[in-house]
Formats: C-alpha cells, structure tokens, sequence
C-alpha cells in the first residue's frame, strides 16, 4: 500500500507536468490512453475475455462518466493547484463515500460519524478559505468536485464488487476514459509534444502498478488498516513540490490537512468498532 500511494502520486505529478500544456479533458484521455494496454494484458492474463465481457454495464457506465469528471476536475485544479494542496482537499473523499452510503446504500451511520464528517468538511473550509486569500478559486472548486465524483464511484465500486472483477473495474474504467475524454477533447485537441512522451509512458507504467499494488494490498490485509495508508500521499505531495516547483504548503493547509486527516482516521477507527460490535468478520493479513 505505501508503494503504492507513492507510484499513484508519481502519476499525479506526472499529470501536472502536462496539465500546462494540453486542455485538462485531454490530460485526462491521455491517462486512460498510457494505462489501457498494460491494463488489458493485466485482465486479460487473470481473468481472461470473458471476465471482462460479463459485466454489470450500467454501472460500468455510471462509473466511467463519474471518472471523467473526477479526472477532468482533478487535472483543471493540478494545473493551479501545488499538489499537496490537492491531496489535502481530496482527502475528504472517504468521508463524502460514507455520507452518500446512507442514502444510496441504505448503511446506517451513527451521530459519531456524521459528527467526524461534519468536521472533516470544516477542514476543507480551512484550506480553500472562501472569506480569505486562500484556495477557494475555479481550481480548488475542481478539485472538490473531482472528490465529490471520487466518492460517487467509489459508491458504484461497492456495488459493482459484488458480481464483477478488479480487473473489469479497471479496464473498462479506462476504456471509457478514452472513449468519453478523447469525444470531449477532439475539438481542443493538442498535438503531442516529443518531450512530454516520457511522461505520458511513464504515467501509464506507474499508474498500473500502482492499481495493482493497491489491489493486492486491500487483498492481503486488513482494510481498516491498511486505508489509512492514504494518507501518506501528503508526504510526497510535498517532496515532489519542493523538488519540481520549489513551493510548499502554507500553515494554513496543513492545518486544515490535520483535520481533514483526523476526521478520517477517527471514521475508520468507528467502522472498525462498528463491525467488531455488530459480529461482522474482520479479514487478517
């Protein structure tokens, strides 16, 4: 799992070195385009064509428009953005997933935890202070927005996990993410720089393993342990910062980053109380 946060934020920065260069839609086509054909021989090596095939495709759907949006807005806001102030805003997306639970999945959450989401939203107040100086600009707002679908189609996970693979997740995430961004971004549509093929090769490599490692690691161990792993992505957000923009995280980020931080931690701590008093069974490494 920290291989993994490491190589997913080795992505994002490659994304922000291009987002100056290209429009944000096509950023994002480029991402699904780089990590398609490592991603199919990945599918096709475990669960082969007809693991791919049977699916549930309305929701297959749902979700690549979800990831569209989520990576037009994320791309927008890295554009203006240093990224550990993004990884601070979309931390918040664990805590909108269990929010949307209720209504969509019918899951019970107890005053608790909508008291941890209620302050977790306030840390995200803290960073984009919309009544000051601070990130509340179109970029900040995209990046909200890309949280906000993150934790829709991490809803549409939940429910797609039940009867599809990882593998089909993935793949037809990325298909669509081609299809739909390469559609959106054909009329704006930039040619490629040579030197930006090293980056663009090296976001489709990083990004797969990554998935991979990500997949492996919530299969080996313990997701409420593992989850809050995440969080070190705040850490290279701000090395990868400093070594390719030299800027840093003003005090008033890292502030609202803590709280943010805190509220999530203490929600995964409640889920695992919950499901411990409840007798539902909790996986082992």
């Amino acid at each position: 799992m920290l291989v993994a946060v490491a190589l997913f934020a080795l992505m994002d920065a490659g994304l922000k070195l291009l987002s100056p260069h290209y429009p944000a839609m096509q950023v994002a086509t480029l991402r699904g385009a780089s990590a398609l054909p490592l991603v199919l021989a990945w599918s096709m090596a475990s669960v082969g064509v007809r693991g791919l095939l049977r699916v549930h495709w309305p929701l297959h759907l749902l979700r690549g428009v979800l990831g569209v949006a989520m990576m037009a807005g994320f791309v927008y806001g890295l554009r203006t953005l240093p990224l550990s102030t993004v990884y601070a805003i979309t931390f918040v997306a664990p805590l909108l997933v269990t929010a949307m639970a209720v209504p969509i999945l019918r899951e019970k959450v107890g005053p608790r935890r909508w008291a941890a989401i209620f302050v977790g939203l306030i840390g995200v107040l803290v960073v984009l202070r919309p009544t000051g100086q601070g990130m509340m600009t179109l970029g900040g707002l995209a990046i909200l927005l890309a949280a906000v679908c993150y934790a829709a189609s991490a809803i549409t996970v939940r429910l797609l996990a039940q009867r599809d693979s990882t593998q089909a997740m993935v793949f037809w995430l990325m298909v669509i993410l081609v299809v739909g961004g390469g559609a959106l971004s054909w009329h704006e549509w930039m040619p490629i720089q040579a030197r930006h093929g090293w980056v663009i090769a090296g976001i489709g490599v990083v990004g797969t393993l990554a998935q991979v490692l990500l997949t492996e690691a919530f299969r080996r161990g313990e997701a409420s342990m593992i989850a809050p792993l995440e969080y070190t992505a705040l850490v290279w957000g701000v090395m990868l910062d400093l070594a390719l923009w030299q800027v840093l995280p003003d005090g008033m980020t890292w502030v609202g980053a803590g709280i943010i931080i805190a509220s999530g931690l203490y929600m995964i701590r409640r889920e695992r109380v919950r499901n411990v008093e409840h007798g539902q069974p909790v996986e082992h490494p």
